[in-house]
């Protein structure tokens, strides 16, 4: 049995390492065409994924319908490649579809939708079943949403024979991009770089007040760049913090919204930012940078909202630092600090114009570099074709993710979906954007719950950034508006993949362990409202017009903590948080008028405040 067990690992790591390495050498010496490269990488991910993924939670080990499954898996992507010649010529929808197309194009949905379960749950099945029953049966659909009706034939034949469904854009950013930045990733982490990240945050602020939560907030910024992916950044990150923040006297549910907050956060921080913004670079057209550079003050604020708030229950509660002797010597941390020329050089190479594709190959290299430079570290061959396997292993929820969301997109261009949820937008909120921005919202929210940000964003990105765009916002501001509610429906309850991570984590309630999050990255709920009128807070504009807005900006988050926590010299009554929430909105939004009317509320509260601290210190002594 042990054998049997130990054949198969040997199997999952070889063909792990193949997936690496057939990336790496299409990253280095072009990638094949778009219907190969996806269908290869699709061809990879999928065995992998019926491996590594049991069919149920109670499934201990590989059973031998797995391995049934696994064999299926390479078909489709076999038969794509020995009749690539008549698929790549053929004329869609003029062309016939043959038997054999129609049945390996069934396959190859039931298998997503299978895999689809064992990686996102069965919410994932629900919304395919249901965009898959809305092609079938939109002829008895009333009103704007009904449509002709799709022959199964044809579905399949766009599902499967052409670049816009399956094998559409977001598996071919996948397989170009996202895969290499997941290596990359991982050889950062075999450097020793991911071990260093959090060193520096501890030794940044282990001492402050409430340390072991701010050591979450920095780390889990830091450790996006590794990871990218929210759930997997609270495992990471919060084993070693959240029991710190517990251990010092936050509530388990507080120390458990920390650290899913902050690790969801590691999405929208660049350099290396989560699967959707590569993504979103390829919809729009844009160089990745382009993407990291709109992304970089919003992403800033949303780590500075949390660390304030963090701050401020620390002063609340009386909460000390740790000790000396748990805390690394900020000179011994920062003699290691050539760790961090990886994730550096990676900026500076996509600054210099470098596809994204070509940053990652050459970071990657550059990071096994530095990991031979660590004597903490000792790597050799056998540490290499790790990192290459945990790299794919990475990669393959990706390429699951983005396949079957090919599904939902496919069914939504077909039906002309995309364009009467654009009409229907439109007509009620009569080109308000304010109420366009809530009814995209709302979509991002629901579609996202208790799914990965990368499957939201593709389905809501061809649904409801249309709408947005069609009331006059600019492409990438609607873009980035759908991309954040994406990115925070992992907090937001009843479904909060993050929230539910860290209460597992932490021990706490999901419920309030999600609550509590939302409280904390609240920024994240006003910040895309604020960049939909103006591109200010995007760096989009003169740089003075810039500079103003992310001061007044920063200022505005400070403000958004202070109210959100009912401190600022002292307690809050509940004007007083209404008054400074409402200075916060006003700073937050970028216009030189609303800035001074919130400064000049937020300046009579702190007299008022300090008047009082003062007051109570006299009676005090008294």
């Amino acid at each position: 049995m042990h054998d049997y067990r130990d054949k198969l690992k040997k199997v999952i790591f070889v063909v792990a390492v193949a997936m690496s390495l057939f990336h790496l050498y299409t990253a280095a010496f072009g990638s094949l065409e778009a219907m190969l490269q996806r269908s290869i990488h699709l061809t990879f991910a999928l065995p992998l994924a019926f491996l590594i993924y049991p069919a149920n939670k109670s499934s201990k080990s590989i059973t031998i319908i797995d391995i049934m499954l696994s064999i299926l898996a390479i078909v489709p992507g076999l038969y794509i490649y020995l009749n690539y010649e008549r698929i790549s010529t053929r004329w869609p929808f003029a062309h016939e579809v043959t038997n054999l197309d129609f049945i390996i194009g069934i396959l190859l949905v039931l298998l997503l939708v299978e895999v689809a379960r064992r990686l996102m749950g069965n919410v994932m099945v629900i919304i395919i079943g249901g965009f898959l029953a809305y092609g079938f049966l939109g002829q008895y659909i009333p009103g704007m949403l009904g449509h002709k009706g799709l022959q199964p034939k044809r579905i399949i034949e766009y599902l499967f024979l052409t670049t816009d469904g399956i094998y559409g854009t977001p598996l071919g950013t996948s397989a170009t991009y996202v895969v290499l930045f997941v290596l990359f990733g991982s050889f950062l982490s075999l450097s020793g770089s991911g071990k260093y990240f959090m060193d520096l945050a501890v030794a940044l602020t282990g001492k402050s007040r409430g340390g072991p939560a701010k050591i979450a907030v920095i780390s889990s910024a830091l450790f996006g760049t590794i990871s990218g992916a929210a759930v997997a950044n609270v495992y990471a990150t919060g084993t070693f913090t959240i029991p710190l923040m517990k251990r010092i006297g936050y509530r388990p549910q507080f120390a458990g919204a920390v650290e899913a907050v902050a690790s969801t956060g590691g999405q929208i921080m660049p350099p290396v930012m989560g699967s959707a913004a590569f993504i979103m670079a390829d919809m729009l057209g844009l160089p990745y940078i382009a993407i990291a550079k709109a992304a970089l003050l919003p992403a800033i604020l949303y780590f500075l909202s949390v660390y304030v708030m963090v701050d401020i229950e620390s002063i609340k509660t009386g909460l000390r630092g740790l000790k000396d002797d748990e805390i690394p010597e900020i000179k011994n941390v920062l003699k290691k600090s050539y760790l961090l020329i990886p994730p550096i050089f990676i900026v500076l190479i996509l600054c210099l114009g470098f596809t994204a594709s070509m940053a990652a190959l050459y970071s990657t290299f550059v990071a096994l570099i530095v990991g031979f430079i660590n004597k903490d570290k000792k790597i050799g061959i056998k540490e290499i074709f790790e990192a290459l396997a945990d790299g794919a292993k990475g990669a393959v929820m990706v390429a699951i993710a983005t396949g079957a969301a090919g599904i939902i997109v496919g069914i939504a261009t077909q039906t002309g979906l995309g364009f009467k949820f654009t009409n229907i937008v439109t007509s009620l909120s009569q080109g308000n954007v304010w109420i366009a921005g809530v009814l995209v919202m709302v979509a991002c929210l629901v579609l996202g719950m208790g799914l990965p940000t990368v499957a939201a964003f593709i389905m809501v990105a061809a649904l409801a950034a249309p709408a947005l765009m069609e009331i006059g916002i600019s492409p990438l501001a609607a873009q980035m508006f759908v991309f954040y509610y994406c990115c925070i429906s992992t907090i937001t309850p009843p479904v909060a993949l993050s929230a539910y991570a860290g209460a597992s984590i932490a021990g706490s309630d999901p419920f309030k362990t999600g609550f509590t999050a939302v409280r904390l990255g609240l920024v994240a709920f006003i910040v895309p409202f604020m960049f939909l009128n103006t591109g200010e807070l995007l760096l989009d504009g003169t740089v003075s017009s810039v500079l103003l807005s992310m001061v007044t900006a920063i200022i505005g988050t400070i403000i958004l903590g202070c109210g959100v926590q009912g401190w600022l010299v002292t307690k809050c009554n509940v004007l007083e948080r209404i008054l400074l929430l409402a200075a916060a909105l006003l700073t937050l939004k970028p216009g030189l008028t609303t800035d001074l009317i919130g400064l000049a509320i937020f300046v009579v509260i702190f007299l008022i405040q300090k008047f009082k601290a003062k007051k109570v210190n006299m009676e005090a002594q008294a």
